[in-house]
């Protein structure tokens, strides 16, 4: 889809970070814009900025996790602008905690917003996006996606699962002129990680002093964003951002017995930074 121009984007979770900047990208691309999100007031800063640049826009407060409210959601843009033609399944969450430690609540809540989340939005939009002729689908995996590190089970589950998800769906749509892009940052300064859910104390310090190794050494949002454009300009099945995503991804061809055992002891230092 090289010309963006005109186009209808739909971004979820885009009142902040990777989301916020690629709906702001997008809207640089002339692309009109639905954007939805659970943070209300992220939600209509956002609006209010597109705005003022002279994007049309709609805002939608919506929870992804909510079949409900995604089939609802879909109706709605379709409604306000006409058609859609690109989807970014962004909107994520984590949870810092042993599998052990997890409730069933916890695994049922990330695997509701990660998993369940991307499900929606593409069952929901991949209608419309073939009665608009053309389309780009754009999933938000992760490292976690190719590499495991503990203590993030649920996390490492629905990135994979989202990975392998795109890439079927990909095979699926390859006929249909719709692309389907995996998407897989490295440490991206945003507030994931601040946002957490922790389960006990336990892990508080592991996940303090990963969000400081990320505001040192992260990728800035914006660079994210840059490269979801040019993955649904150029049609790419699959994007490695940050040095660490390569790194990861070529550890894992090159020596797939024992890249776990380091990613292991590389998060037990992380740690006791």
């Amino acid at each position: 889809m090289r010309d963006l121009g005109g186009k209808v984007a739909v971004v979820t979770g885009a009142g902040d970070g990777i989301g916020r900047e690629t709906a702001l990208a997008l809207a640089a691309k002339s692309c009109r814009m639905a954007i939805c999100d659970v943070n209300e007031d992220a939600l209509e800063a956002l609006r209010a900025e597109l705005e003022a640049g002279g994007t049309s826009v709609t805002a939608h407060r919506v929870d992804v996790s909510d079949k409900t409210q995604m089939e609802a959601f879909a109706s709605d843009v379709v409604d306000a602008h006409g058609a859609v033609h690109i989807l970014v399944n962004n909107a994520g969450v984590t949870v810092y905690a042993s599998f052990e430690e997890h409730s069933i609540e916890d695994l049922e809540w990330i695997l509701g917003v990660n998993l369940w989340g991307v499900i929606y939005g593409c069952k929901f939009f991949l209608p419309h996006l073939k009665a608009a002729g053309e389309g780009h689908i754009v999933n938000l995996s992760s490292v976690f996606g190719i590499i495991a590190p503990p203590l993030q089970t649920s996390y490492v589950a629905t990135k994979f699962a989202v990975r392998g998800f795109s890439e079927s769906l990909r095979a699926e749509l390859a006929d249909e002129n719709i692309g389907v892009t995996s998407v897989h940052p490295g440490a991206i300064k945003t507030n994931i990680v601040r946002n957490a859910r922790l389960v006990t104390d336990t892990h508080k310090e592991l996940r303090d002093s990963t969000q400081r190794l990320f505001d040192r050494l992260g990728t800035t949002p914006d660079v994210v964003a840059a490269r979801v454009v040019k993955a649904i300009e150029y049609n790419s099945p699959r994007v490695l951002i940050t040095k660490e995503a390569r790194m990861a991804d070529a550890l894992k061809r090159l020596m797939p017995a024992t890249t776990d055992g380091i990613v292991a002891r590389v998060f037990k230092r992380i740690s006791t930074e």
